[in-house]
């Protein structure tokens, strides 16, 4: 049958490069509902209630600061080793729509921990709709995927495999959902040690949620454990930074 050849768009070799990136990392999943009745009603009384992404990048992003296990990665320069970070950094999947073309990148939010809930809900919404050169973390993306292929994959395999470099690329926790467009259950997968996703919330005030790690990072215990604080951070820090927070 006859076809049409298209060109890869920049946005599409950057996700040919994270999925031939992701397949090196060993990861596992632990998904879970949560109850998250507190959560909704805060949101119901927030006069401009903050998107689900900048929820959980925040609540993550607390739980990380008690459990330094979620800010570690593991890297192999100069050799195999754990580099644990000072503070969170997320990478958010964002959707946008690119000369026609539907794609997803991921907006970079530092120390999200330490930074209001409606910064952090305003630099995500920016980013889905501000021209492409305006968003630092894109305008690196777009650069580093105009490369030939050889030095693509040298960079990729630097980035990832130096502490900083990791840390400043890929961050330490990736936060993606397609609740938004449509339920279901999304597996995703990346490079970094850390990726969360959920699902939109059913009439029961119950959200399923996924957590995929890197086994090399730590065990399902731990993960088990973080994901009943992470429930209890939503409806709690959470809940009343919303109640307060000029959202």
């Amino acid at each position: 049958m006859r076809g049409t050849k298209r060109k890869i768009s920049l946005p599409r070799v950057f996700i040919l490069d994270l999925m031939h990136a992701s397949m090196r990392v060993p990861f596992i999943s632990l998904s879970r509902p949560f109850e998250v009745g507190p959560l909704m009603a805060a949101r119901a009384k927030a006069a401009s209630p903050p998107g689900w992404a900048a929820v959980f990048v925040k609540a993550f992003a607390v739980v990380a600061k008690e459990e330094p296990v979620l800010r570690t990665l593991y890297v192999k320069l100069p050799w195999p080793h754990f580099f644990e970070l000072p503070r969170s950094v997320a990478m958010v999947a964002v959707a946008r729509v690119e000369d026609g073309e539907e794609c997803i990148l991921p907006e970079k939010v530092p120390a999200p921990e330490e930074r209001p809930l409606a910064e952090i809900d305003a630099q995500i919404r920016h980013a889905k709709t501000a021209p492409l050169q305006e968003i630092p973390a894109f305008r690196k993306i777009l650069t580093a995927s105009r490369l030939p292929l050889p030095l693509r994959r040298l960079s990729w395999w630097l980035g990832l495999n130096v502490g900083r470099m990791s840390a400043n690329n890929f961050g330490s926790f990736g936060v993606t959902s397609i609740s938004a467009y449509a339920p279901g259950e999304l597996q995703a997968l990346s490079p970094g040690p850390f990726l969360l996703s959920y699902g939109r919330v059913g009439p029961d005030n119950r959200i399923d949620v996924i957590l995929r790690w890197d086994h090399r990072v730590t065990d399902g215990a731990v993960v088990a454990r973080v994901l009943t604080r992470l429930e209890q951070v939503l409806n709690t820090e959470i809940s009343a930074e919303m109640l307060v927070s000029p959202i």
